[in-house]
C-alpha cells in the first residue's frame, strides 16, 4: 500500500513502480487525498482509498483525523508493505504502521518541507515537534528509509539518529529515457523556462526578478513559466501576484502542462531556483531531452547536475546571479549545447526510470522476506 499526500503527486512520481509491483505479483493499493485522478489510477488495476490530508493545515485536530483514516485503512487492508510518500504520510503513516503491526515499512523523504525552510522562533518549535514525530515514525524494526540526496539524509539522521542500515540512497523518482530522448536547441528566440509549482519557495519570485533584469538589459529572450499555483501550499504565490508579471511583460505563463518532454523541448535553458529540493524530477527530465541548467546551489538541486559540466550553479534568493547566469548561456550556444550533451550522458547514467524500479522491487523484495 502506497501513502502519498495527493493523487496526482502519486500518478507523477511513482505510477510506474506501482505498475512494475502489479506486474511482479504485488496486489497494489493506493491511499490519498483525491483530486481528480481516482479513475486514472483504477484503470491501472490499483485500489484506491480516499483519506482527507491537507498539506497546509498544521492543526492538531486536523493530524488526528488523518492519522485514524490511515490507521482504519490498514486495519481494513492489512497490508504485508506500506510505501509512505512525502512528510505528513511518512510521519502519520510511519506511526500507524507500528501500532497496527505492519511487517515492512519504506519511508520515501523527497526533501524536508518548509518546515526545514521556514524561519522563526514558531518555526524552531516546529521543527522539535516534527523530529520527535519523526523518530517515532522511523521507529519501526522491519524499515528502510529512501533519500534521493545526502543532506537530508545527514539532517534527518542528526535529528532521529536513525540507523544507517536502515537508510536508502535513490537519487530522484527516474525518467522514461524513451520518452525524454535528446533533442537538438531549437531555432528561434531562445526560451528560458521554468517548470515548477508556483511557490515561493520554489523561487518563481526570483525568476520573474531575474527576468526582469534580463529585459531592462536587452536580451531577445523569452521567459517562460510552467505550472499552477498551489494554493494548498504555505508558500503558495496568488494569481494576482502571477498576472502582474505577465502583464508586465516580463513572462509567458504556460499553465499545467502534461506533455514535458515537449514543453523542455521547446526550450533553451532550463532553470530551477529553489531553495531546497529532494531531487526536482524537472532537472533530471531537462537533463535527459538535452538542456543546460541554471538551478541554486542547495540541497537537490545541486545534487541533480554536474556542476559546470551539464548546468550552473547559483546562490539561493540572488535573482542577479541567477540573471547573470542565464545571460551567460544565451550569448554562448555551444556551451548550452555542450552541456545539453553531458546532461543526456548523466541522465543515461544515473536516472534512468528503470534502474529506480529495480532498485525499489529489491527493497520491497528484502522487507518482505525480514517480515515473514
Amino acid at each position: 500500500m502506497f501513502v502519498v499526500n495527493v493523487d496526482w503527486f502519486f500518478m507523477s512520481h511513482r505510477l510506474p513502480i506501482a505498475l512494475e509491483a502489479q506486474r511482479q505479483g504485488y496486489e497494489v493499493h493506493i491511499a490519498t487525498e483525491l483530486t481528480n485522478r481516482k479513475e486514472a489510477m483504477e484503470q491501472f488495476g490499483l485500489i484506491v482509498h480516499p483519506i482527507l490530508l491537507d498539506r497546509s493545515s498544521a492543526n492538531l485536530i486536523d493530524a488526528i483525523r488523518t492519522f485514524w483514516q490511515i490507521v482504519a485503512v490498514f486495519r481494513k487492508v492489512k497490508p504485508d508493505l506500506v510505501h509512505l510518500i512525502t512528510i505528513k504520510p511518512v510521519l502519520l503513516g510511519g506511526i500507524a504502521a507500528r501500532l497496527i503491526g505492519v511487517s515492512g515499512v519504506v519511508a520515501a523523504v523527497p526533501g524536508l518541507g518548509y518546515v526545514f525552510l521556514d524561519r522563526g522562533w514558531v518555526s524552531r518549535i516546529r521543527r522539535k515537534v516534527v523530529a520527535s514525530l519523526y523518530r517515532l515514525a522511523l521507529g519501526h524494526r522491519n524499515l528502510k528509509v529512501i533519500f534521493q540526496n545526502p543532506d537530508d539524509r545527514d539532517s534527518l539522521i542528526d535529528l532521529t539518529g536513525l540507523s544507517m542500515n536502515k537508510v536508502e540512497m535513490i537519487r530522484g523518482s527516474g525518467v522514461d529515457l524513451n520518452e525524454f530522448r535528446y533533442t537538438p536547441l531549437p531555432e528561434g528566440t531562445p526560451v528560458v523556462l521554468m517548470a515548477a509549482r508556483l511557490i515561493a519557495d520554489k523561487g518563481v519570485r526570483e525568476f520573474a526578478e531575474a527576468a526582469r533584469l534580463l529585459r531592462k538589459k536587452g536580451n531577445d529572450v523569452r521567459c517562460c513559466i510552467v505550472g499552477s499555483p498551489d494554493p494548498a501550499n504555505p508558500s503558495g504565490l496568488s494569481e494576482a501576484e502571477l498576472s502582474a508579471w505577465e502583464a508586465e511583460g516580463i513572462v509567458e505563463r504556460w499553465g499545467h502542462r502534461n506533455d514535458m518532454a515537449n514543453v523542455l523541448s521547446a526550450a533553451h535553458i532550463v532553470v530551477l531556483p529553489s531553495y531546497r529540493e529532494g531531487l526536482p524530477k524537472v532537472l533530471l527530465e531537462a537533463a535527459a531531452v538535452g538542456r543546460a541548467v541554471v538551478t541554486t546551489d542547495v540541497p537537490g538541486c545541486r545534487d541533480a547536475i554536474d556542476p559546470e559540466v551539464t548546468g550552473i550553479l547559483v546562490p539561493s534568493r540572488d535573482a542577479q546571479a541567477l540573471a547573470i547566469a542565464i545571460e551567460g548561456l544565451l550569448k554562448n550556444s555551444q556551451r548550452c549545447t555542450a552541456m545539453g550533451v553531458a546532461g543526456r550522458t548523466l541522465a543515461e547514467r544515473e536516472f534512468d526510470i528503470q534502474q529506480v524500479i529495480a532498485k525499489h522491487m529489491y527493497l520491497y523484495q528484502q522487507l518482505m522476506t525480514a517480515g515473514k
